[in-house]
């Protein structure tokens, strides 16, 4: 009985809230950075990369002395480079979207912490700097407690919804996606088209990256993405490739994630705290393999394509 009203005390405090979306934040822009490349038909593995490399690029770029706003645009600058170089892997040379995704991981993972170390050969402790500030001057409840990238991130669920399913372009991505050799036959160009949309959701994964150093802590550490982007991965399916539903499976596994941490910090926590920490990736899973059952995906995804071949 302790239990359950400690579980209602945590979840009637505004500030679990405030967490929630917070934590939700990178997993929106990440996901919808993968629901892009896999709306025309490129599956991108090298989120988990791409976030680590833009995570670094954009606090060095701070630390060196760019405004924020100038960190979140290298960040993305890095996140689009490292999206053509997929491109160029999978849509230029038609090569596994596995390999290609898996490989810029641990490329870019690898280069950032080299780097890392390079710079900072005898720093203990990261270097800080001054992060986003909270929006204050909202005065909305929750939201006023969060920085400018949360909003940015929730102006982008319809905006993307918008351009996916509104905009020539946007019917352009669907269409390569789902049926290339048509696409083709109506006089767009696959190749392109994939590549713009590889490039520009790897910029939103870039900018999901520099979230974490740039907002929610204030230094680069390693391991700090932690699985996010493998996440991402996962709720684009939970969202059956919609940016909408893209929005409630990141609040969904960000309310498991928020919990969890208060329900350790309680006094009534009767488990082993691994259980709590097992607890968003499990509730996830059983909630996307309920929903994934009935998704349709692009049906062109993760099959390359060359022109004129049938």
């Amino acid at each position: 009985m302790e239990f359950f009203s400690e579980l209602l005390e945590i979840l009637a405090n505004p500030q679990f809230w405030v967490a929630v979306l917070r934590i939700a934040t990178p997993l929106i822009l990440g996901t919808l950075g993968v629901l892009l490349c896999e709306r025309a038909g490129v599956l991108n593995l090298g989120i988990e990369g791409i976030m680590v490399a833009s995570a670094f690029a954009g606090w060095l770029a701070v630390y060196s002395g760019l405004p924020l706003w100038g960190g979140v645009a290298v960040a993305a600058g890095v996140g689009a480079a490292l999206g053509l170089l997929h491109a160029f892997l999978t849509v230029g040379l038609a090569l596994s979207q596995h390999v290609s995704g898996l490989g810029l991981t641990m490329l870019s993972t690898a280069m950032s912490y080299y780097a890392y170390r390079v710079l900072f050969p005898k720093v203990n402790t990261p270097p800080t700097i001054e992060p986003f500030k909270e929006m204050d001057w909202m005065g909305l409840p929750i939201l006023s407690d969060q920085t400018p990238l949360t909003l940015l991130a929730l102006l982008l669920v319809p905006l993307i919804g918008y351009f996916l399913y509104r905009m020539p372009a946007g019917l352009a991505v669907r269409m390569v996606g789902e049926n290339p050799h048509a696409a083709e036959s109506q006089g767009i160009s696959v190749a392109a088209t994939r590549t713009c949309a590889i490039v520009a959701g790897s910029a939103l994964m870039g900018v999901a990256g520099s979230f974490l150093t740039l907002a929610a802590f204030n230094a680069f550490f390693f391991n700090m993405v932690n699985g996010r982007g493998w996440i991402c991965v996962a709720l684009v399916v939970f969202a059956s490739w919609r940016p909408g539903k893209a929005l409630l499976g990141a609040l969904l596994f960000a309310f498991f994630d928020a919990l969890q941490l208060r329900l350790q910090q309680s006094g009534t926590a009767v488990l082993p705290y691994q259980v709590y920490l097992m607890l968003p990736y499990i509730l996830s899973i059983i909630a996307l393999i309920i929903v994934a059952r009935k998704a349709a995906y692009p049906q062109a995804l993760m099959k390359p394509y060359i022109q004129g071949e049938r």
